[in-house]
């Protein structure tokens, strides 16, 4: 069964940035879109942006566009998140899966903005 294991996340001013990492045991990984989701707190998880197996990006969420960008290395079975230009309102444990989601959950990586 497949692990995926989040970290990278942190405390960080408005306006600064973050590298997200997502790391998936198994073989698997390399022919699965992946996507990052995000949960903050009282909301439901959401698709923020995914990616292809041979790396064509989408981004989900509007409020993102210009500011996240995703991307994956097959050989190391891991998926980041480049996020700059942070708000307050990107506080949210972050997840990553397969899209659609198929994988099990992994902890997440909890990241908060402040102002």
């Amino acid at each position: 069964q497949v692990q995926l294991v989040e970290s990278g996340g942190g405390l960080v001013q408005a306006g600064g940035s973050l590298r997200l990492s997502c790391v998936a045991s198994g073989s698997i990984f390399r022919f699965k879109d992946m996507g990052w989701y995000r949960q903050a707190p009282g909301k439901e998880r959401e698709l923020v942006t995914r990616v292809t197996p041979g790396g064509s990006t989408t981004v989900i969420a509007d409020s993102v566009k210009g500011r996240f960008t995703i991307s994956r290395n097959n050989a190391k079975n891991t998926v980041y998140l480049q996020m700059n230009s942070l708000k307050p309102e990107d506080t949210a444990v972050y997840y990553c899966n397969s899209y659609p989601t198929s994988l099990s959950w992994g902890q997440g990586t909890q990241v908060t903005v402040s102002s």
